[in-house]
């Protein structure tokens, strides 16, 4: 019961910050914030929020297989922050979007708009799903199996707690409570690294010492020019994970188009830029330090199995770590999903009445989600599913850069039809690479999959009408 009630007081403050963010609230609040969000508090809060539950778990288990060589990554992302901030952040500010996608219809053509939005809501949906169930299964498993409570009420009852707290101030509210819980999880996420160190007997400089030390702490691969964590390899995927899955993502870019300007904007995006390496260092010591305790296990079970055998004194910080991730994370999809769906697909940005219909289906269809791959019950269907929904940001990567590199209109029937190909090209070309060379692609694959949809659209295209460029400046 006193997990019940840790859970419920940390709902309470979630409710307390939508019931003060909410009043007078409008569509515009729901989808813009009205922009006028404090940069630092989008900045801060936005570190919490691209940090899943399944991250939380999954990072620190990472030094088993591949030691610290994520970091390689995540130096590439201050770049990838870089190139949004300066590059895509001043495109959607000068047009003035309330969605992201609404510039491939001003600059190509309604098939290539609504074509960039349903990628963007299929990719969205399905990964965030996957995402939040796989947070629900850790949190039965940890807390609601020994309270006897069903799993179906356990995804029920997370899922209608978060559309409660985003109903109302939706993207205004997000950017508060995301503060909330960014902090709440780093407060955990430090006080279990303290548990470790003092299992360990260890001080903390001589845990800093010890990481540094550790076999473990290996970060940069520079020789091995066929390995996936070449240094090469991993920078620069990092940097277009982040254009990609940030700068041409809504759920990432919502918060940061509800700045007061495109100034405090690019603040915002370099700031939680740059944090991005140290948050993510963090974990990656946690990681190291659990196998100096003897810990087993790889990826995913390394801090669960930890957790597990260690009491209270561990359970209460990973629930609360856990929680504050996972829903920063599904709280923000929810919401940007609703946004693209009722300004990209219905067109009524207006429409106050379909947004709560749209907001409330939204969070049914993601409980159902949820169940049906309870059902499933097999790691390697879902693991399939998140692969493919990984293709799909590819085209996005492909569409964004013809619009903006180009001087050139593609024929706007054409679009979908080359969306759906170029995934499934890339898909057949990693099958066939990894049958002739036994290589698999692995971040790299994004970009081939932009560079398809790009050539195609460009043998699809004619040079744009001086009425176009009018058109497009305006």
């Amino acid at each position: 019961m006193w997990m019940i009630a840790i859970i419920l007081g940390y709902f309470a403050v979630l409710f307390a910050i939508s019931r003060l963010t909410a009043r007078r609230a409008t569509n515009d609040t729901f989808f813009r914030g009205n922009r006028q969000s404090p940069w630092y508090m989008v900045a801060f809060g936005m570190v919490g929020a691209s940090i899943s539950g399944v991250t939380f778990v999954s990072v620190p288990g990472m030094v088993t297989s591949i030691d610290m060589t994520y970091m390689q990554t995540c130096l590439g992302f201050i770049l990838g922050y870089i190139a949004v901030a300066f590059i895509l952040l001043p495109l959607y500010y000068r047009l003035n979007l309330t969605t992201i996608y609404s510039y491939l219809g001003k600059r190509m053509g309604q098939r290539a708009y609504k074509t960039g939005a349903s990628f963007f809501l299929l990719s969205k949906m399905i990964g965030a799903v996957v995402r939040f169930y796989v947070v629900c299964m850790i949190l039965q498993q940890f807390v609601f199996d020994d309270m006897g409570v069903p799993f179906v009420i356990t995804v029920t009852g997370m899922v209608a707690l978060i559309w409660l707290y985003t109903r109302g101030g939706g993207i205004k509210t997000l950017v508060w409570t995301d503060t909330f819980q960014t902090i709440c999880l780093f407060t955990a996420l430090l006080l279990i690294i303290y548990k470790v160190v003092g299992q360990l007997g260890m001080t903390i400089p001589e845990a800093v010492s010890a990481i540094a030390a550790d076999e473990h702490s290996r970060m940069f691969v520079m020789d091995d020019w066929v390995s996936k964590q070449n240094f090469w390899k991993q920078f620069l995927s990092g940097v277009f994970i982040v254009i990609v899955m940030t700068g041409l993502d809504q759920d990432m870019m919502q918060k940061n188009l509800t700045c007061k300007s495109l100034k405090e904007a690019q603040k915002d995006m370099c700031t939680y830029g740059v944090a991005f390496v140290p948050a993510n260092l963090l974990f990656l010591s946690l990681g190291v330090l659990l196998v100096m305790l003897g810990e087993s296990g790889v990826s995913d079970t390394l801090l669960p199995g930890f957790v597990e055998r260690s009491g209270l004194s561990v359970l209460v910080p990973f629930t609360i770590g856990i929680v504050a991730a996972s829903f920063s994370s599904a709280d923000s999809a929810l919401t940007s999903l609703t946004t693209s769906y009722c300004v990209d697909i219905r067109g009524r940005a207006g429409d106050e009445q379909l947004r709560k219909r749209a907001h409330l289906m939204i969070s049914i269809l993601f409980v159902v989600m949820i169940l049906l791959f309870r059902l499933l019950n097999s790691t390697s269907v879902i693991d399939a599913i998140y692969t493919i929904c990984g293709y799909t940001y590819g085209p996005l990567l492909g569409l964004f850069a013809f619009g903006m590199m180009t001087h050139r209109t593609p024929r706007d029937h054409y679009v979908p039809y080359i969306c759906i190909a170029s995934p499934l090209v890339c898909y057949a070309i990693d099958a066939i690479t990894w049958r002739v060379a036994s290589y698999r692609f692995g971040y790299e694959l994004l970009m081939m999959n932009g560079a398809l949809t790009f050539l195609a659209l460009l043998a699809v295209s004619s040079p744009r009408t001086p009425s176009a460029e009018c058109q497009t400046a305006s």
